[in-house]
């Protein structure tokens, strides 16, 4: 399969982790050293949380506590399995239209990716990857659409900030989410971090919740069946994009 949609093809020659003689000293030059790494996005989410962690130790041990309490209710085991049909929604997007899963599947395969806000480090560097592999995805037959449980002013917001050319649709309440059973509560001590870090997710979300989805992705055949997932209560971990692209290249051929 071509690689010509990767960053860090020839034409933009991107940095490795070896090429760093020093770590970052910020959240946002680490942000920005995953962002310039030439490797799959497995890796940049990977050394993001390796750069971060000595900068704010008591936060990655804060993370690590949720992640290991999503681990523990067992959660990769929910939603709809592959081979089960894909529950249609009806959600805004970006410029306040409504749009719906049956409509998208006209046009083909739908790459769903459920992402937990414009504010996420982790999901900027996905979005941003999958934004990149977006003409390969057109070219395979399919299309990608982001999920994320924020009101449209943000949606649309991190539309412009990450040149995202795909839908970006807002989950209001995370009703559809939670039809899914991929929502969870972030816990008090997560949400005081939040607080001190002004991540603000009753604002963001236009309610008085602290809950989250997790980050998610289905790949979903134009019969409206589950062709391939990713379900991880770990939201470091995303559906890598050459496997997502190996679905819908897979699904081309049949």
């Amino acid at each position: 399969m071509s690689r010509a949609w990767e960053e860090g093809s020839p034409r933009e020659r991107r940095s490795s982790v070896s090429d760093r003689k020093t770590s970052p000293k910020t959240r946002a030059e680490a942000l920005a050293a995953a962002q310039a790494l030439d490797a799959p996005l497995s890796e940049r989410l990977a050394a993001f949380f390796a750069w971060t962690g000595p900068l704010r130790p008591e936060i990655q041990a804060a993370y690590l506590r949720i992640i290991d309490r999503l681990k523990g209710l067992q959660l990769a085991e929910i939603g709809p399995k592959i081979g089960e049909p894909m529950p249609d929604f009806i959600l805004p997007d970006q410029r306040g239209q409504l749009v719906t899963l049956e409509a998208l599947l006209r046009d083909g395969p739908v790459v769903l990716c459920f992402n937990r806000g414009h504010w996420c480090p982790y999901c900027q560097l996905a979005l941003r990857a999958l934004a990149a592999a977006h003409d390969e995805a057109r070219r395979l037959g399919g299309q990608i659409v982001s999920i994320v449980p924020e009101r449209a002013q943000f949606s649309k917001k991190m539309t412009a900030d990450y040149g995202l050319p795909f839908p970006v649709l807002s989950d209001v309440d995370l009703s559809y989410a939670l039809s899914l059973g991929l929502v969870y509560w972030i816990g008090a001590e997560t949400q005081a971090i939040y607080q001190k870090l002004g991540v603000d997710l009753p604002g963001y979300q236009g309610n008085g919740n602290y809950f989250l989805p997790l980050a998610t992705t289905f790949v979903v055949a134009a019969d409206g069946t589950v062709a391939d997932r990713h379900v991880d209560p770990d939201f470091r971990n995303r559906m890598d994009i050459d496997r997502m692209l190996a679905a819908l290249a897979k699904l081309q051929k049949q």
